[in-house]
Order: C-alpha cells, then sequence, then structure tokens
C-alpha cells in the first residue's frame, strides 16, 4: 500500500469526532465518508484522497462501539490507521467487517512520520517505509488469527476449517 499520511498528533481520539452521533442514522457509505473526522478536523473530507493513512497516538478509536467509523473513514479513502494503540473495539471492527487496516507502530515511526508524508506499508514483512524522508520502521505484527482474518478479507469470510 501507497499513499500520503494525515497525522493528528494526539492521544484518545474517539468515534464521537471519527463520524459525529449525529451521523449515525446515514445507511449510505458515500455520504457517511462526507463526515469522517468531522468532529475533529472540518477539513478532512476536502484533504484526503484514495489510498491515504491516519497517523495517531494512543488509543485510537476509543468511546463506542459503532463500527460506522472504520466504514466512515475506509469509504473516505483511508486504507490504514497507524497509530501507537487502539481501542479493541474499534480494531476488531476495522478487521473482521475488512474496512482498513489498524497497524500498531512504535514510538520512532510515531515521531518520524510527519502529516503529508508519502509512505509504502508491506505487512509480508511488517514494514513501512517514509518516502519522503528516506526512512524505514517496523510495524508490530498482526498475531495470526487477525493475519488470517485480514488475509480472508474479513471476519465473515474467513473460514477457520481451511487453515
Amino acid at each position: 500500500m501507497k499513499g500520503n499520511v494525515i497525522k493528528y498528533a494526539q492521544d484518545n481520539i474517539d468515534t464521537d469526532v471519527i463520524i459525529p452521533g449525529q451521523y449515525l442514522k446515514v445507511h449510505d457509505y458515500a455520504e457517511l465518508a462526507t463526515h469522517a473526522m468531522e468532529g475533529l478536523d472540518p477539513d478532512f473530507h476536502s484533504k484526503v484522497k484514495e489510498g491515504d493513512f491516519i497517523l495517531s497516538g494512543k488509543n485510537f478509536g476509543c468511546g463506542s462501539s459503532r463500527e460506522h467509523a472504520p466504514i466512515a473513514l475506509s469509504h473516505s479513502g483511508i486504507k490504514a490507521v497507524l497509530a501507537l494503540s487502539f481501542a479493541r473495539i474499534f480494531y476488531r471492527n476495522a478487521v473482521d467487517g475488512a474496512f482498513l487496516l489498524p497497524i500498531e507502530i512504535e514510538q520512532d515511526a510515531y515521531d518520524g512520520i510527519s502529516d503529508g508524508d508519502e509512505i509504502t506499508i508491506d505487512v509480508s514483512v511488517n514494514e513501512i517505509k517514509n518516502i519522503t524522508k528516506n526512512q524505514t520502521y517496523k510495524m508490530k505484527p498482526f498475531s495470526e488469527i487477525i493475519g488470517k482474518i485480514i488475509a480472508a478479507g474479513g471476519l465473515f469470510k474467513y473460514k477457520p476449517d481451511q487453515d
């Protein structure tokens, strides 16, 4: 995967700012995407492009269990969220629904990647390359079961008997 980074240098970005509550009755994913990150960054929709990544601090996706958050982000063009840590419910919603990849990173990657940097992510070798700065970082590997769910295209497509 290759794209540009939209960095929010803060912790605890919750689902209420990822997709504000007044849009939870919107069932058109394209329309839902126009409101992604609206609670934190009203200009997000105008700057995000297909294939981009979000970079954030600790506990990304905390708050409610709404699956609308990874849906809105993925339909806005986000392919992965890189964060120091994730709220577990956001993490599983993202993986199980095959909406986007939640990639846990180390502090050096968080500090070294800036807003607007172009990066590539290679999950097969757990590596992030910052093309803009010619730097390479390791990402935390997915657990075996999460890797299998991702490879299958989400929980509903995963068949444990085929392992």
